[in-house]
């Protein structure tokens, strides 16, 4: 992959843009020397497809972020939550390396949407903090994150937020050639493992095609104490896809298999006298068909729809034995049209719908079988006048459940939101939000009955009369670019009616199997009050032939979560703040950064509190081009400092502790 010193820099942000060509496989800043490239390697011109009129990432009025090119190189994880957690207000749950959901200003579970393409994945990870999201960052071209309300485009799982990985697997613009992108790294010091991947795409006359995979064999990691017993991850995922494009649109198919071996290291078992601990086997197979039309109504309009079919199954495995199977099957699909009138206003309506069915076969059957069905209409519309824009937004879902007990209740969520942006002059930029977002409660808030034991406890759910939640948010950021500095900064207050929470109920039950006594938890609703700061600044500090380009970055976020009469909610992520020197010259670049975890005791009754620790990590790599094909060595190191990490946020935190000193060695291929 040759990468000309002579594009532009608009050139270079379109490249960055996935499409499925070959300019999915590039590394977006390592197209142009580091001069032309200050603001690309922040890549604030990358188009959020996430949003429903695709907007440039550094334009948008909403709180939003893509993690892109080198970046998401450096970032990338076992997990979803670990790849993304560097952005300011998004944390991972942790349940051992083989499990880490994202969390959005302290919200998880039912509350964050995990999207693939913009559907949902379609897993259980939300039925329990053990369960690991079916979806490979590995394979991502990018990450977009949209961080508070997301209700409007995807439902009242997204009330506080959503994560889209964009895989390109089905090409929206004709692919000419064949390009690709190959890793092979190796795990080093307290972590022991490998992963490979590779990416292929070709294509001729509007005809493209497309194949990728991982293979993921990591062995039980070190921790600075000891060794974490049950912590290893054997994974594998794969995926082919076809499409055909045109300047009248595209339509395409594509399918991916998705199988994942990892162990609860909250129950490692005893292997010295031949007791193997708990490990969960999990498979995914996803079919997705996706298409649009450009223009179909005149300039500036569009068509887009995707349909989504996943069989999915997840079997725990106590020693040899099966212990408990999950499984789901579930359609997901959306339409979306898009319109802009001569007066400005540009306008998009949809229609989302999903009918799932999903069952708990086994000793952990907490949650009966449970089929749901809903649909949502949403609309939303944008426009501008001089230095201000606004963005409207409305809608209005149906969402039915029917269990096998006879339970069936039914809930018609209702979202609305407001936004703006003010461009003060060419450097300052104001955005405001208010949101008005409801959500259903999800299956095991409501049905739950039943010991739990991957997080150890008796759960109780809510039942049929659960009301719904509602989330009111306001939200102010500001945003400052110059040629030295890239900042932005926000701060949000949030207040939940009816908010559902696993609540310690200070009572136990007895667990006869293993003749313990396990605590009780009910899902319970109250009031509640989120509120929080979060922002990060990039400073450019130097850039020149002979020095290269230095940057310093810096970050923090915080967030409060109370109950409205006083205590507070538990598995809160504490507050952190940190900061990260790169430099870039020629083939080299390297960085070395530090976050600072505060310490977390603002804890709810019967829960324990962590004590804070400074995680230290780097990293280096050097560039090559080589004819047609272009290869890069990197080393990448975690947690330097050797620190006694716990994550808050875990279940486990009391038990599990983090890798200690590790390093990451491997080599990328582009051609």
């Amino acid at each position: 992959m040759p990468h000309a010193g002579n594009e532009s820099g608009a050139d270079l942000a379109a490249q960055a843009i996935p499409t499925g060509n070959e300019s999915a496989t590039r590394s977006p800043a390592q197209a142009l020397p580091a001069s032309d490239t200050r603001h690309v390697r922040d890549l604030g011109r990358i188009v959020v497809t996430a949003t429903a009129l695709r907007g440039a990432a550094d334009d948008l009025s909403r709180p939003g972020e893509v993690l892109a090119g080198e970046r998401l190189d450096e970032q990338r994880a076992a997990s979803l939550g670990e790849t993304i957690d560097s952005m300011p207000g998004v944390q991972s749950s942790n349940f051992g390396p083989g499990v880490g959901r994202p969390i959005i200003r302290g919200l998880d579970g039912p509350r964050v949407a995990i999207l693939n393409g913009g559907l949902a994945v379609q897993d259980v990870s939300n039925v329990s903090q053990d369960h690991s999201p079916a979806v490979e960052p590995f394979l991502a071209d990018q990450i977009e994150v949209l961080k508070g309300p997301s209700t409007l485009l995807y439902g009242s799982g997204a009330i506080g937020g959503a994560v889209n990985v964009v895989d390109g697997r089905i090409a929206e613009t004709p692919v000419e050639g064949v390009t690709g992108r190959a890793e092979m790294r190796f795990d080093l010091g307290d972590m022991h493992g490998n992963t490979d991947m590779f990416r292929v795409d070709g294509g001729r006359d509007g005809l493209s095609v497309h194949a990728d995979g991982v293979y993921r064999n990591n062995k039980d990691y070190s921790t600075p104490e000891t060794r974490q017993n049950n912590s290893f991850i054997d994974s594998k995922t794969g995926a082919v896809g076809a499409s055909y494009a045109g300047d009248w649109g595209f339509i395409g198919a594509s399918f991916s298999r998705f199988r994942d071996h990892y162990g609860n290291p909250g129950e490692p078992g005893d292997l010295a006298a031949g007791q193997r601990g708990v490990w969960l086997q999990m498979r995914s197979d996803r079919y997705d068909v996706k298409g649009g039309l450009n223009a179909p109504w005149g300039e500036g309009s569009g068509l887009r729809y995707s349909f989504g079919h996943t069989d999915y199954a997840h079997t725990e495995f106590e020693g040899d034995e099966v212990g408990t199977v999950f499984s789901k099957r579930a359609n997901d699909g959306r339409i979306e049209a898009t319109f802009q009138a001569a007066s400005g206003w540009k306008t998009a309506i949809g229609l989302q719908g999903s009918d799932s069915t999903f069952a708990a076969v086994g000793e952990e059957s907490f949650v009966p079988r449970t089929n749901n069905k809903s649909l949502g209409l949403f609309g939303v519309a944008q426009n501008s006048w001089g230095a201000f824009e606004a963005e409207f937004g409305a809608r209005v879902d149906k969402v039915k459940y029917q269990t096998s007990t006879g339970l069936s209740p039914d809930f018609s969520p209702f979202s609305a939101s407001l936004s703006g942006g003010w461009k003060l002059d060419d450097h300052w930029r104001l955005t405001a939000n208010l949101d008005r977002a409801e959500r259903a409660p999800a299956e095991e808030e409501l049905f739950a009955d039943g010991p739990h034991i991957a997080t150890l406890a008796y759960e109780i759910g809510g039942g049929p009369g659960m009301r719904k939640e509602a989330a009111n948010q306001v939200e102010l950021g500001l945003h400052y670019r110059s040629a030295v500095v890239d900042a932005k900064f926000s701060a949000y207050y949030n207040r939940y009616n009816n908010f559902i929470y696993l609540m310690d109920t200070g009572n136990t039950w007895y667990w006869d199997e293993e003749d313990d006594y396990l605590p009780i938890r009910q899902w319970t609703q109250v009031n509640a009050i989120f509120h929080g700061f979060e922002g990060e600044a990039t400073f450019h500090l130097a850039d020149s032939a002979d020095t290269g380009a230095w940057d310093l970055r810096v970050f923090g976020d915080t967030v409060r979560a109370r109950l409205s009469d006083g205590g507070n909610l538990p598995r809160i992520a504490p507050a952190r703040f940190g900061a990260q020197l790169r430099w870039k010259a020629s083939a080299w670049r390297a960085s070395l950064g530090a976050t600072r975890y505060m310490k977390q005791d603002k804890v709810a009754v019967n829960e324990t509190s962590t004590r804070g620790y400074t995680m230290v990590d780097a990293h280096l790599a050097y560039h090559v081009d080589a004819g047609r094909a272009a290869w890069e060595w990197f080393l990448d190191g975690t947690n330097l400092a050797n620190q006694d990490a716990r994550v808050h946020t875990s279940f486990l935190k009391d038990d599990v502790m983090l890798p200690g000193r590790s390093f990451s060695l491997g080599v990328r291929a582009f051609f």
